[in-house]
């Protein structure tokens, strides 16, 4: 079998087309950004996650490549674009010879990565969970009308910062925001993403960390 690396997979133009025409259905419906940004930031956190943890090089690459690859599904459809995702992935992670093993790893983390049917199943999958979910910024909203902004716009419009970090020693992964509650409240974050939050909580737990969230500087979980 090939060792298909990440390097492979962000120059595959078949991949590139699916995140490229993926953002660009979910633009016609009004979603948030879903572009080569939010596609290279998940990898790339994923990735850091796994680094800091001491992960394998080979494992931080799976975490690259499906961090990359997670939001494919979404040119099928928004619904369920984890499951059709990870169906798509099987078969172009096939075509390019990578071994069944990697395979089933790369999937698994994609499939689960969305808060309605998820589940951090494997490593890659937790650090892909934390790594989407933390990816909660002012450039994702699409909508440039503030007075047609949904609670959805708002919520993301009014992070103007979002970071997460483990702490190895305290053996915490802290996701932290920085609000302009003149935009939005707090409340309204947990209104919109109370259950994201819990599945990263999950996802920490997995790699036997406690998940902490601080919104401008308090903390709240």
């Amino acid at each position: 079998m090939i060792e298909v690396t990440f390097d492979q997979i962000r120059k595959n133009e078949e991949i590139r087309s699916y995140v490229e025409m993926g953002d660009q259905a979910l633009g016609v419906m009004g979603f948030t950004e879903h572009s080569f940004q939010h596609a290279f930031r998940t990898a790339n956190i994923a990735a850091r996650i796994l680094t800091t943890l001491k992960f394998s090089d080979r494992e931080i690459d799976l975490a690259r490549i499906a961090g990359y690859m997670h939001d494919i599904g979404n040119i099928v459809n928004r619904d369920d674009h984890a499951h059709s995702g990870g169906v798509m992935a099987f078969q172009v992670l096939r075509d390019l010879g990578m071994d069944s093993r990697e395979i089933s790893s790369v999937v698994s983390a994609i499939g689960n990565h969305d808060e309605h049917t998820s589940s951090p199943v494997n490593a890659i999958a937790a650090a892909i969970i934390l790594a989407d979910k933390s990816d909660v910024r002012r450039s994702r909203v699409r909508n440039r009308e503030f007075a047609t902004f949904d609670i959805h716009d708002r919520v993301n419009y009014a992070v103007k910062d979002s970071r997460i970090y483990i702490d190895t020693e305290e053996k915490t992964a802290v996701l932290k925001l920085t609000i302009d509650t003149s935009i939005s409240s707090v409340m309204d974050y947990f209104e919109i993403f109370l259950t994201r939050m819990l599945l990263c909580r999950r996802a920490a737990e997995f790699l036997e960390l406690q998940f902490k969230l601080i919104i401008n500087d308090m903390g709240l979980l």
